[in-house]
């Protein structure tokens, strides 16, 4: 039987995690949609369940057997349907924790959530709390998803335990650094209050490592956790890094926020009313990730799980742009 079942092991953190823990020596097993593009862990001694958070049946089939579920999945992007992000990160949260009461082998359970449910304040408190009123569906979707995790451990009991991850780089992040390199290769990336937020960047090893940690220290049973950098890192620097590193200028334009939340807002609007598929080139999200602090308060993951940074930006840059030249 396997120690560990991943969730969204196809996308870009759930794949690390479950290679990291095989590589960890623990026997792991994944839940993926038949469409779902496994060839991150091709080489990685896995066994794949087939099925989704909308399929209860799978759900228990994937959790037969598993001490420690780790849960990545979830819809994750600045521009999609509310009901998309409320089926993901709310409905299917809850049906994934009503399938874990069921299963006798469990014995821990971590979730994946995001610093995004803070809704992006203007200030970072010391002690910020999930923000269920925000506007902006993601992190709206990501706090009532935490919502639903805290009833479940009310209920079971169940040792649990909640990580946020900011923005987390790195080779094999489409969002982050292959779409952004594309984005400066166009001359389509623009600044946003000149690009001095903090930018919260996680390297995707330090994310890997702490989430592990998360989920077998005893300090960190009924904890939630902030997860990112020691090392603080603006925007205008992080795309600096990566222009820089494929030979193209960094971009030279800066909007206002209230000017960027406008923009978002009408092209949100426009998307709307023609019924256009693809994101805007600019949402009310993006701008508030990009304008707003994100260097919320790591010290409790520094002491509890001993979390520390040990690739330094320079190194995280230089892997991700060999990985970006490797890729077609």
């Amino acid at each position: 039987m396997p120690d560990a079942l991943v969730t969204g092991a196809s996308g870009f953190l759930g794949g690390a995690l479950a290679r990291g823990l095989v590589e960890r020596g623990a026997t792991v097993r994944v839940l993926a949609r038949p469409t779902s593009d496994l060839r991150r862990l091709s080489d990685a001694e896995v066994e794949v369940v087939t099925g989704d958070l909308g399929d209860e049946a799978s759900l228990a089939r994937a959790l037969d057997g598993v001490e420690v579920l780790y849960h990545c999945a979830g819809r994750v992007t600045d521009w999609a349907p509310w009901k998309e992000f409320f089926e993901a990160n709310v409905a299917g949260v809850e049906r994934l924790l009503r399938a874990a009461e069921r299963t006798p082998s469990l014995q821990r359970v971590l979730h994946v959530s995001s610093t995004d449910v803070f809704g992006y304040p203007r200030v970072v408190p010391e002690a910020p709390e999930p923000d269920e009123a925000t506007r902006i569906p993601y992190p709206r979707s990501k706090a009532l998803g935490e919502r639903v995790v805290q009833a479940f451990v009310g209920r079971s009991g169940m040792p649990t335990t909640i990580v946020r991850p900011a923005s987390i780089y790195g080779p094999g992040s489409v969002t982050l650094v292959r779409d952004v390199v594309q984005a400066l290769r166009a001359g389509d990336m623009v600044h946003i209050r000149q690009g001095r937020a903090p930018a919260g960047l996680l390297y995707i090893d330090h994310a890997v490592e702490a989430i592990v940690e998360a989920a077998t220290r005893p300090a960190a049973v009924g904890r939630a956790y902030t997860l990112r950098d020691e090392a603080p890192t603006t925007w205008r620097t992080y795309m600096e890094a990566l222009a820089e590193g494929v030979g193209v200028p960094a971009p030279r334009l800066s909007l206002p926020e209230p000017v960027a939340l406008g923009a978002g807002w009408a092209m949100e609007q426009a998307h709307r009313l023609l019924r256009r598929p693809e994101r805007p080139l600019l949402t009310r999200h993006a701008v508030l990730l990009l304008s707003r602090p994100q260097d919320f308060p790591i010290a409790p993951a520094k002491a509890d799980l001993g979390f520390r940074t040990r690739v330094t930006f320079e190194q995280g840059i230089r892997r991700s742009l060999e990985w970006v030249r490797a890729t077609p």
